[in-house]
């Protein structure tokens, strides 16, 4: 791990995915800000740990991409990561008769993401809006949140309004907020 917080998009794009590149190509033509740090894959709890301290005052959140029983309707849910995910509690919100979690086939058919690396930064492949955002309400107050720029091996803190105003915008997205209690792991 580098550990090398900066500003915008990396000076050295030698080997980054083309994936990668794309995000902040679309986030530099919205001018929109944020700050990365590269790491090595961001797949174990010491990793996004010292990633969290790396990106304070960053909410970190947890991101899951979910699928109604039929594997017809597609959710990515952003939480705290002190939350839990509980089916029941996001179902009845959004009056789905179950959820669980997608394949990974219609992850990156439609997010161009793998596991490990889900982000709301996904949206902006997916142009026919086969993904509905869900947000815990919770992430929408804070200032900055943490995430992923469609790879597991970078970590960004963005503004939570630059997110949730013009990225969403310029995706042709809309969210829906949940609440969700806060439960420890």
């Amino acid at each position: 791990m580098k550990n090398i917080v900066y500003s915008g998009r990396p000076a050295d794009e030698e080997g980054r995915l083309e994936k990668e590149l794309r995000v902040y190509d679309f986030l530099d033509g919205l001018g929109l800000e944020y700050d990365c740090v590269d790491t090595e894959p961001a797949t174990t709890m010491e990793v996004c740990a010292e990633v969290d301290k790396l990106l304070a005052p960053a909410v970190i959140c947890k991101n899951l991409f979910l699928c109604n029983r039929q594997k017809t309707d597609f959710y990515l849910l952003m939480i705290k990561n002190d939350k839990k995910f509980k089916t029941k509690e996001i179902s009845g919100q959004l009056g789905v008769a179950r959820l669980s979690f997608g394949d990974a086939e219609f992850m990156e058919e439609y997010l161009n993401i793998e596991p490990g690396a889900v982000s709301v930064l996904g949206l902006m492949n997916d142009t026919e809006n086969h993904v509905r955002l869900i947000v815990d309400e919770d992430v929408l107050d804070a200032e900055y949140f943490g995430c992923h720029p469609c790879v597991n091996t970078t970590s960004m803190r963005m503004k939570v309004a630059d997110v949730f105003g013009p990225f969403l915008d310029a995706v042709h997205h809309d969210y829906t907020t949940v609440h969700l209690e806060g439960e420890e792991w």
